[in-house]
């Protein structure tokens, strides 16, 4: 059994930041929205979770959800809650779709489709393999803590400083336990540019719906997801220009859930791997993993990735 959390008295819980008001029988608005250090709008896996949460709530609990794609239109701000329409577009007897528009003062700001399936045990299985030699959560450190440790090195400038408690600071009080998951070194490196794994699991999780437990994963496939790609192109927020991240985005995310009884208060295995990036974006593709190896989800996400680079633009002669 794992340690408790040092901090396990200063995060928000995660039914807070998935609690919904019910307006109306397909009409739902959030209660409370977080806002990351530095970013531009909410964090997309709380409205990516929210809006799962309202679809979930209008179906009939013999079916579970098995997929959702969506598309972020706009920046959702902090300060305005958001109204989630949910509307059934398919009833049938084996899968049952729906779609969900968030919106904030008259402008849809997000996009989803939702399909649920009513489950079928006696199924043949099949599944890729959890990667070798990672270590388990318990060897692993918090990601605030590593954000603390780095925050105390002589080699950062006073604006990489502060930048990096400001993350330290947003991980300790996160819902989600974070913890980066570095395979042992071995000759050729100890993983393959382009691969990141994290350890993630829900804090202070009581009894909860396996239903609800999907929107949890929704809330944290998004962590420390489209991220990968810019460690792939080498980026990073406290490097200089070229190498600095100047921006990073969600465009869109999918995930196609393989487990109807996924429990977020164990620790899961985000195996994220990025295949291509350019254009100022990049793409990637994660493998959601219980302690024991069973491949629980299968996560999808593009996004704006920008590196901080001086175009000089030639004006023409006249």
């Amino acid at each position: 059994m794992d340690a408790p959390e040092k901090d396990s008295a200063e995060h928000e819980l995660i039914t807070a930041s998935l609690d919904l008001e019910r307006l109306e029988q397909n009409l739902f608005r959030s209660r409370s929205l977080w806002l990351p250090s530095r970013a531009r709008g909410v964090f997309g896996g709380q409205v990516i979770s929210q809006a799962l949460l309202s679809a979930t709530n209008t179906v009939d609990p013999a079916y579970s959800v098995h997929s959702l794609h969506c598309y972020f239109l706009y920046s959702a701000d902090a300060s305005v809650p958001i109204v989630y329409h949910v509307e059934t577009l398919r009833k049938g007897r084996s899968y049952t779709v729906c779609s969900v528009k968030a919106v904030q003062s008259g402008s849809c700001i997000f996009a989803m489709h939702c399909s649920f399936h009513r489950p079928e045990l006696i199924q043949p299985m099949h599944q890729w393999p959890m990667p070798s030699d990672v270590p388990p959560p318990s060897a692993c450190q918090l990601q605030e803590e590593v954000y603390e440790q780095a925050a105390r090195s002589l080699f950062l400038s006073a604006e990489a400083r502060e930048r990096v408690l400001l993350y330290a600071n947003d991980r300790r009080h996160s819902p989600i336990a974070l913890k980066l998951a570095k395979r042992p070194v071995r000759g050729e490196g100890y993983d393959e540019r382009g691969r990141t794994m994290y350890w993630l699991k829900a804090r202070g999780v009581g009894h909860l719906e396996p239903s609800f437990h999907k929107c949890i994963v929704a809330y944290l496939s998004d962590l420390a997801f489209i991220g990968v790609a810019g460690k792939a192109m080498r980026l990073s927020n406290v490097a200089k220009p070229p190498n600095r991240l100047a921006m990073l985005s969600s465009l869109d995310h999918s995930i196609w859930f393989y487990d109807h009884n996924i429990n977020c208060g164990d620790w899961l295995l985000h195996v994220i791997e990025c295949p291509v990036g350019g254009s100022g974006r990049g793409l990637v593709h994660g493998r959601l993993y219980t302690q024991d190896g069973r491949l629980v989800a299968v996560t999808t996400q593009e996004g704006v990735v920008r590196a901080d680079v001086d175009v000089k633009e030639e004006k023409a002669k006249l």
